[in-house]
Formats: C-alpha cells, sequence, structure tokens
C-alpha cells in the first residue's frame, strides 16, 4: 500500500470537474485508490464520494492506492493536483 500526501489547490476547492478528472485518471490502474480527508474517505473512482469530501482550497488529502499499480496510480493523482495551479487544467480541454 501505497500514501501519498497533497494539497488541494484549486481555487473551487475539489469541485466535479476535478473529481470528475480525478476519477478518469483513477480508472486506468487496476489498483484500489482513495483519498482520505478530515475523517471521511472517498472511492477515486466515485466523482460524487470525492466531491462528499467539501475539501477546499489548501485542504490536506491522504492518497491511498493499494494494487499491482500502486506505485504508477499514486503518482498519476499526485500529477493531477500538482496541475492544479495551471489554470485550472482539470477542466478537460475547454
Amino acid at each position: 500500500m501505497k500514501h501519498t500526501k497533497v494539497v488541494v489547490a484549486w481555487r473551487e476547492g475539489l469541485h466535479l470537474r476535478s473529481a470528475a478528472r480525478l476519477a478518469q485518471v483513477a480508472t486506468g490502474f487496476r489498483s484500489t485508490i482513495r483519498l482520505k480527508c478530515n475523517g471521511q474517505v472517498a472511492d477515486l473512482r466515485s466523482i460524487l464520494s470525492v466531491v462528499a469530501l467539501c475539501a477546499t482550497m489548501g485542504t490536506a488529502i491522504l492518497v491511498e492506492a493499494a494494487g499491482a499499480d500502486e506505485l504508477e496510480a499514486t503518482a498519476a493523482i499526485v500529477q493531477v493536483f500538482a496541475s492544479a495551479g495551471d489554470g485550472d487544467s482539470v477542466s478537460g480541454g475547454s
């Protein structure tokens, strides 16, 4: 199991577009990927579960991945969080 801490950098917090982008990336891996925040746990493949975390800008989140490709999965999710400051690049091409 791989754990990594990230910080929400989207001005609007962890909103629908960012949650959708994270879920899209997560579905590309076989590992189970979860986000842990303020005592809540979200399955990263579930957009609603991620949005329900109500994580605002600056919130620390623990990314937890378990499975055959957990290292790659964690790195990919960290990259999505890292790109949050790039003009909200999570919007998916608009």
